[in-house]
């Protein structure tokens, strides 16, 4: 009987047909996969059953419950979160393979090679918009998110560790879907401070932090080495706490949705 680590893998999945597929098909290596289907009103659900029996439907208005359901359905020693949007390389499987064999529990932070549509874009993410590595891989145990809509918090246990080969995310496909993503997210993260009830600080805080974020993305992370993509990266990350300010402060004088 050999006692190597098992390694599940869970993918968290809302109305993703469109991509689903090319995603799964990449995930073949693992001992288990696991799809959580959220809401799931197009065909993702046929999809996935193509790829795994371990499916799970819900509805959750919570980024960080669902993703926490999915981490307890897995059963493998080790688990590796997947988003749709993204691609794991086979190399990738090879290294983690071997890493697990000999690892004490903990995490391990996994890079990414982001793209928006075919080009790869290496510089300028951060600032909630975009990232260039995550605690992809953890031990069981080791990982539960937060109670937040958009950009869960994490408390993470053991050790941390990095792997070498990167997952290909597949961000937007141009401007109008980043554009789109500003909107989405600005929604959910209004949403998330209007629940709390957290007072707003002073307007002029927000547009220091925002002008503080362009400047790190496009300057301290290199965005001005992506050309126009870098530029425009860096104004979505400047935009991000602008907008969910706003969307706060109109809901509150006005009662109107964000």
């Amino acid at each position: 009987m050999s006692n190597q680590p098992t390694l599940s893998v869970l993918v968290v999945v809302h109305n993703e047909a469109d991509q689903l597929a090319d995603c799964l098909s990449c995930l073949t290596k693992s001992d288990e996969l696991v799809v959580v289907l959220d809401k799931c009103t197009d065909t993702s659900k046929e999809i996935a059953s193509q790829f795994t029996e371990l499916l799970f439907e819900g509805s959750w208005d919570i980024e960080g419950q669902r993703r926490n359901f999915g981490l307890d359905a897995c059963q493998g020693d080790w688990i590796l979160e997947v988003d749709a949007d993204e691609r794991v390389p086979s190399e990738l499987f090879d290294e983690i393979r071997d890493t697990i064999a000999a690892a004490e529990p903990g995490y391990f932070l996994i890079p990414f090679d982001n793209y928006v549509g075919k080009q790869l874009v290496r510089y300028g993410w951060g600032g909630s918009w975009g990232v260039m590595a995550a605690p992809r891989l953890s031990s069981r145990a080791a990982k539960r998110w937060g109670s937040q809509r958009i950009h869960p918090s994490l408390e993470l246990l053991g050790k941390k560790r990095w792997l070498s080969v990167a997952i290909r995310h597949y961000v937007d496909r141009d401007l109008n879907d980043m554009l789109d993503r500003l909107r989405r997210y600005t929604d959910a993260r209004a949403a998330d401070l209007l629940a709390s009830g957290e007072k707003m600080p002073p307007m002029i805080w927000t547009l220091r932090r925002s002008f503080g974020r362009f400047v790190k993305c496009y300057f301290f992370r290199k965005g001005y080495l992506e050309g126009r993509w870098g530029f425009v990266i860096a104004l979505m990350a400047a935009l991000y706490p602008l907008i969910s300010h706003l969307k706060v402060d109109i809901s509150r004088r006005h009662g109107a949705s964000p």
